[in-house]
Order: C-alpha cells, then sequence, then structure tokens
C-alpha cells in the first residue's frame, strides 16, 4: 500500500507538465481559451518555420552553381566555398593562363594570316609565328629585327590580353575556395600562380620565334609576360575574394572621392583625344585610303592592314590627348607634333598617321586648349554635385571636405596619363624612327596641373551657383 494517507496531497507523477497542473487548478472555461490560444500560437509558429524553409530552398535555388545557403534566414557575408570541388592551385592557374593566352593570341595570328595565306605570300607556319610575334608585341616585348627594335606596342592588344587575364584570376580564385573570402593573401596568390603560368607562355612563345632574322629573349619575354600576368589577374582575384571592397570600405572618404574624380576627368580627357583623333583620320580619309590601295595585297590583305591600324587606335587617342594638352609627340628623332608647332619629315605608309595635322592651330583652333580644362571643370563639377545631394537637408559641404578631394584629382590624373603616354610610344626600327610617342613626365606633369586647376574652379562653382535640393 502507499504510505501516503487521503489526507495528504499526492505529488505530481514525473513527465506531468507544470503546465498541466495549473491547467488543473483553473476552472473549465479558462482551460479550454488557454488550451485554444497555445493552438493558435503553434500554428503560427509553424507557419513561420515553414515560411523560413521556403525561403532558404529559394536561396539554394537561386544562388550560383548550386552552391548551398548558409543556413540562416538573415544573409550573412559570404564564407569561403568549402573544400568540395576544389581544383589544384597549379591546375587552375596553368588552365586559365593557358586559355588567357589562346583567346589573346588567336585574333592576332587570324589578321596576322589575311595578308600571307590569302596571297599565297607565305605558309600556315608562318602565319602563326608572325602571330606568336605580334602577341609579344602586344605585351611589351621587344623583337629584335634586321632593321632594328620594334617595340610600340599595339594597345588595343593589350587591353585584350588584360581583361582576359582578369578573367583568369577570377576562375582561379573560385577554383581555390576563395570567393568571398576577403583575403589579401588567396588573392595574391591566385594573382601569382597565374601571373608564373603566363610567364612560362611567355617564354615558350619566345623559343617558338626566334629566328636569325627575328630574336626574342626568353627570359625578357618570361619576366614581362609574368608581371603584366600577375598585375592583371590580381584585378580578378581582388573583386572575387572581396579584398577590392574591403579596401574602399577602409579607405578615407576624401581619398575615394579624390580617386573617382580623376578617373572621370580621365576618361573625359581621352573621349576628348579619342574624339580629335576621329575627327582628324576622318579628314585625311582619302590619303588613308590611298596609302591601304597603295600595298596591293588584295581584298583580304588590306583587311588585315586596316585591323593592324585598328589595333593602334588606343595609341592614336593617347597622342592626341598629349597634343590637345600641350606637350604634344613624336613620329621620329627631332620631330614635334604640338599645337604650336608641327615639324615632321619623311613617314612611313602607315594609314594612322594620315591624319597628322599639317601646321600649327590658329584662330578657332585654338580654343583646343581649353578642353583638359573643360575636362578637369566637368569632373569637380560632378563631385561637388554629388556631394551635395548626398548632404542633410540645407546642409552644404564645407570647403576642406570639397576642395580636398578636387585637389586629389590632378595627380590621379597625372599617374595614369604618364603610365599611359610610356606604353603608347616606341621604336619602329633603327634610325629616325627610333622615338615615336609622346615623353611621359611632361604628359604627367601638364594633366597633374591642368586638372588640378579645373577640378578646384569646377567644383567651387558647382558650390556657389547650386544648391542642395529639399528632401521629400
Amino acid at each position: 500500500m502507499s504510505p501516503v494517507t487521503p489526507d495528504q496531497p499526492r505529488r505530481p507523477a514525473a513527465g506531468v507538465r507544470a503546465d498541466a497542473r495549473r491547467d488543473d487548478a483553473r476552472p473549465a472555461g479558462t482551460r479550454r481559451t488557454d488550451d485554444g490560444r497555445r493552438t493558435d500560437d503553434a500554428r503560427r509558429k509553424d507557419a513561420r518555420r515553414e515560411d523560413a524553409r521556403r525561403e532558404d530552398a529559394r536561396r539554394e535555388h537561386d544562388r550560383p552553381g548550386g552552391r548551398p545557403a548558409s543556413g540562416g534566414r538573415v544573409p550573412a557575408p559570404r564564407r569561403p566555398e568549402s573544400g568540395r570541388g576544389r581544383a589544384p592551385l597549379v591546375v587552375a592557374a596553368g588552365v586559365a593562363a593557358g586559355w588567357a593566352a589562346l583567346t589573346s593570341y588567336l585574333p592576332v595570328a587570324l589578321v596576322l594570316a589575311l595578308a600571307q595565306i590569302s596571297e599565297d605570300a607565305g605558309s600556315v607556319a608562318g602565319a602563326l609565328r608572325a602571330g606568336l610575334s605580334g602577341w609579344l608585341l602586344g605585351h611589351g616585348v621587344p623583337l629584335q629585327t634586321t632593321a632594328g627594335p620594334l617595340g610600340l606596342v599595339p594597345l588595343l592588344l593589350s587591353g585584350l590580353a588584360f581583361w582576359r587575364l582578369t578573367r583568369a584570376g577570377v576562375h582561379t580564385s573560385r577554383a581555390m575556395g576563395a570567393r568571398g573570402g576577403r583575403s589579401p593573401r588567396q588573392a595574391l596568390t591566385a594573382a601569382v600562380a597565374v601571373g608564373l603560368g603566363y610567364g612560362l607562355f611567355g617564354a615558350l612563345a619566345a623559343v617558338l620565334v626566334s629566328t636569325d632574322d627575328l630574336r626574342v629573349s626568353p627570359v625578357r619575354a618570361g619576366v614581362t609576360h609574368a608581371v603584366f600576368g600577375a598585375l592583371a589577374a590580381l584585378v580578378g582575384a581582388l573583386r572575387t575574394t572581396g579584398v577590392a571592397g574591403l579596401l574602399a570600405e577602409r579607405a578615407p572618404a576624401a581619398l575615394r572621392d579624390g580617386v573617382r574624380t580623376g578617373l572621370v576627368a580621365g576618361l573625359l580627357l581621352l573621349g576628348a583625344g579619342a574624339g580629335a583623333a576621329g575627327l582628324a583620320v576622318a579628314t585625311g580619309g582619302g590619303d588613308a585610303a590611298d596609302m591601304i590601295s597603295a600595298y596591293r595585297t588584295g581584298v583580304a590583305g588590306q583587311a588585315g592592314i586596316t585591323l593592324v591600324s585598328l589595333a593602334y587606335a588606343p595609341n592614336a587617342t593617347i597622342w592626341s590627348t598629349a597634343y590637345l594638352l600641350g606637350p604634344g609627340f613624336a613620329v621620329g628623332a627631332g620631330t614635334a607634333v604640338r599645337t604650336s608647332e608641327v615639324s615632321v619629315g619623311a613617314l612611313p605608309a602607315v594609314p594612322l598617321l594620315a591624319g597628322l595635322p599639317s601646321g600649327p592651330v590658329d584662330g578657332f583652333g585654338a580654343a583646343l586648349l581649353a578642353v583638359p580644362v573643360l575636362a578637369g571643370m566637368a569632373a569637380g563639377w560632378l563631385l561637388a554635385r554629388r556631394l551635395l545631394r548626398d548632404a542633410d537637408e540645407r546642409a552644404v559641404p564645407d570647403w576642406a571636405a570639397l576642395l580636398g578631394p578636387a585637389a586629389l584629382a590632378g595627380p590621379v590624373v597625372g599617374l595614369l596619363a604618364g603610365l599611359a603616354a610610356a606604353a603608347s610610344g616606341g621604336p619602329l626600327g633603327g634610325g629616325r624612327l627610333a622615338e615615336i610617342g609622346p615623353v611621359p613626365w611632361q604628359v604627367a606633369a601638364v594633366s597633374t596641373a591642368v586638372v588640378t586647376v579645373g577640378a578646384l574652379l569646377g567644383a567651387a562653382a558647382a558650390r556657389v551657383l547650386a544648391r542642395p535640393a529639399p528632401r521629400a
């Protein structure tokens, strides 16, 4: 028998909830009401859980590559990818570098083969070897010929190779599981791996094209391609890993605004230079057509010559920009093409040179000198308008926050313009054609001064004349 007497309260059995005991002590109507409320709460919780499961399933379906979501209903920062499906770094970098080399080489081989194969002026092997020579030249590797060094880089090909290598950096970063990891070490590792693989392809190409009449240093080609490939791949790796966004977040606001304003001013300058170069070539279009027809290589050969001229169109754009800035450029030793002076001698029959000015500018042509200043003013005006738009209602940014980024835009443009001028020039053999292109330090100094003054004037004018629009 149980030791508990009828007068003593029984203890609740094990497993009976405290809520049930409280319900026993309540009236029957109250218990039914509480039970209904708890049932409704449970249904709402189940509905929320079902909605969360559906949202997670939708995220897994929308996520690129079918990778599982992070598991939380609130989006979390992207984490490094799991180790499943990763490729070895050597394999990933080698394949990415090889594909970038192939996709940038094939257009060159096709263009140079038009003139040789169509007129039976060469074999397939000769066309492929000529394509390798042009591919090396597009990366800045000089070619030693019997007529002298050939080092005038076709910048359109350089841009194509740079873009393909940035994609190689993207693919290598993804293959090693570094996407979204925000790890500078992983980004640098991917870039160096791609650069080393690309350098091997450059050294191999130099060995294949070297003959008695054409010599290319394999060491020079390997080092140049390795540096070129690593820098281009680093751009793609920084974006893929998220390091670029991390650096932008940590940079001071004045630095970000100054770099952005400098890029805008630089693009406006290049646009003005491209417009001036296109107008000059269009004006001398008859001479250019006569030069192309004088080659007598047939339709395919003339098409190839035209495409080669287009490959040097970015070079002509930079030269035209240097012409607008004032320093100008040279088309041979002892020559000068500036707004104040044009002194050239006998020139090769190149269609791109048909648009050279015949003399110094005068009259309305002197208005060209104001184009760089106007580009800087436009960039400074856009900077001020953006800062005014982002400011609080009826709040105007102080002068330091406005003029600091505007003054920084000048050095940014100067650095970019100097590098572009250095890349756009080079020799076209020995003798008087050994000096072609602008002087880099002159272009850098003038563009820095002009854009700085223009950006300051434009930003100051926008702050004085404009008012921030009231927010609704």
